[in-house]
């Protein structure tokens, strides 16, 4: 969007400042009294009704002041946001201080989302490090007694073991299916076994290592999609989430799918993406009414996780992504 003329610059940092401080629909005498602007009441209305046609504001009842639209955050986020407040200078000046002295990462993890959630009021999210797992390459099966070992082949360097139980007259067929496994993933190059092309005498051996592959990735993928969450009862204190029907699925989306909270992924890279999503610019239906700020940090390694804060639309921005940012790079610094 282009660059607002300079007044309704003034006007629309004003009401976003009124609104996420009082909740409440402003005038242009209000706005004049409380923040000095340098203009009359009238000229400052008139700025108010050229914003409210660009749809940056809007007016939640026909007598009722002004409110910001979601436009109207978005432009303010993008063109208009001020330094970040004392808050967020002090956490910075917090975490500056912080070594590694923690036994586990979640404990550091966990520390780091209760600050977010203490400075901010809002609901914090720390996601894991991660990295794109390496394709599969090459199976191996090692029978030994009742037992059958599975290697998996990752790369020169990396693989994994899986022990199973063997089912009797199984191992017979343990050289077959290895043959045939590894000419699928040569064959298709992506890392997946077409199970649906498994020949019919191989149903037996094949459906158990296709039922362990199956239970090592589901199990896997929810270490890696962990989250550690804090600052749920800050979001109950918001006056947008007093009715428990507009709570509900966001909470549930917490609880079930926590990652997907954190925004998209790029495409480019098959990595979370950074900045702030407002309203529907999210793509989960859960959070239409919220606002996500999030930063990337990285691990050794190559891995990269996400720091993120969620609350209502109306929420100081600056002090958010300042915090956000703060802490990511912290997490750059003890995690490298």
């Amino acid at each position: 969007m282009d660059p607002l003329p300079r007044r309704q610059q003034e006007v629309l940092q004003a009401t976003v400042r009124h609104y996420v401080d009082t909740v409440e629909p402003v005038g242009s005498h209000t706005l004049v009294r409380r923040f000095g602007l340098p203009a009359s009441p009238a000229t400052v209305r008139t700025a108010m009704g050229a914003l409210e046609q660009r749809g940056l504001l809007t007016q939640p009842h026909t007598s009722a002041g002004r409110i910001p639209s979601q436009q109207g955050y978005r432009l303010y986020v993008d063109q208009l946001l001020p330094a970040p407040g004392a808050a967020a200078l002090q956490l910075e000046k917090e975490l500056t201080g912080i070594s590694l002295q923690w036994a586990a990462l979640d404990d550091l993890l966990l520390h780091l989302a209760r600050r977010l959630a203490d400075l901010t009021g809002l609901l914090s999210l720390i996601t894991r490090p991660q990295r794109p797992s390496p394709l599969l390459q090459e199976v191996r099966l090692v029978p030994s007694g009742d037992r059958l070992l599975v290697f998996l082949v990752q790369g020169p360097d990396v693989s994994t073991s899986l022990n199973l139980r063997l089912g009797a007259g199984l191992e017979e067929e343990l050289p077959i299916l290895e043959r045939w496994s590894n000419q699928q993933l040569r064959a298709g190059g992506n890392g997946h076994i077409p199970w649906e092309r498994l020949p019919s005498e191989l149903r037996r051996s094949g459906g158990l290592l296709r039922q362990a592959l199956e239970s090592h990735h589901r199990i896997r993928s929810e270490e890696l999609d962990a989250v550690v969450a804090a600052g749920l009862g800050g979001l109950l204190a918001q006056p947008e989430f007093s009715h428990t029907s507009r709570l509900r699925p966001l909470v549930e989306l917490v609880e079930n799918g926590p990652r997907a909270v954190l925004g998209p992924i790029d495409p480019r890279g098959g990595m979370p993406t950074e900045g702030i999503l407002i309203g529907t610019e999210h793509p989960h239906a859960a959070l239409g009414q919220c606002a996500v700020v999030q930063a990337t940090y990285r691990s050794g390694h190559g891995g990269r996780g996400q720091v993120g804060l969620v609350g209502p639309m109306r929420m100081a921005y600056a002090t958010a992504r300042s915090a956000v940012q703060s802490v990511a790079s912290i997490l750059d610094r003890l995690l490298s």
